[in-house]
């Protein structure tokens, strides 16, 4: 993954205008198989945004462009709310209950929130529907077991849902290219 990701940098850089630098590259499979990079360049009039193929080419199609960036910020919301936000914390929280009280369903509890750690990605990672549903799975898991009803993960993703569509129209507004 790591020499994809260089590769995909080195072909972004060449957009890069006078004064501007690459600051992200976040990579993306809004459908099976189909790679793109999302890039972000920084320095210039504003942040500017462009998208390459698995070949280092420059997506133009506006659809596969707002897939793609939905599918990486709903990853990226994804990973920071499973678990409330603070899965280490709660681990934490988890064990010191586990010792001084030691309630039924304590060690689901633990295994849950030690499953939904080991689901998120802290490597370069690539945002997939099945990366969603992964997390959205072992966060489900992990509210379950500590009791939750209603699922506090399903309800910050859906309020995420309006931030994720500002992010796109952003990106399609500052576009390096013209989308059709």
């Amino acid at each position: 993954m790591d020499e994809n990701l260089r590769r995909a940098a080195e072909a972004a850089a060449e957009f890069a205008e006078t004064g501007e630098r690459l600051e992200a590259v976040l990579a993306a499979e809004p459908s099976a198989g189909r790679r793109v990079y999302l890039c972000a360049f920084d320095g210039g009039p504003g942040r500017m945004w462009l998208a390459l193929d698995a070949a280092g080419d420059p997506v133009t199609s506006r659809s596969l462009v707002r897939e793609t960036v939905s599918i990486a910020a709903l990853c990226e919301v994804a990973e920071e709310t499973a678990g409330g936000g603070r899965l280490e914390e709660l681990r934490q929280q988890l064990v010191a209950l586990r010792l001084t009280e030691s309630p039924p369903g304590i060690d689901d509890a633990e295994e849950a929130a030690l499953a939904l750690e080991a689901t998120i990605d802290t490597t370069p990672r690539i945002a997939t529907p099945a990366y969603l549903d992964d997390i959205g799975a072992a966060a489900r898991r992990l509210e379950e077991a500590l009791g939750e009803t209603e699922s506090p993960f399903a309800r910050a993703m859906a309020s995420a849902r309006g931030s994720v569509e500002a992010l796109t129209q952003q990106v399609e507004s500052a576009y390096k290219l013209e989308l059709t």
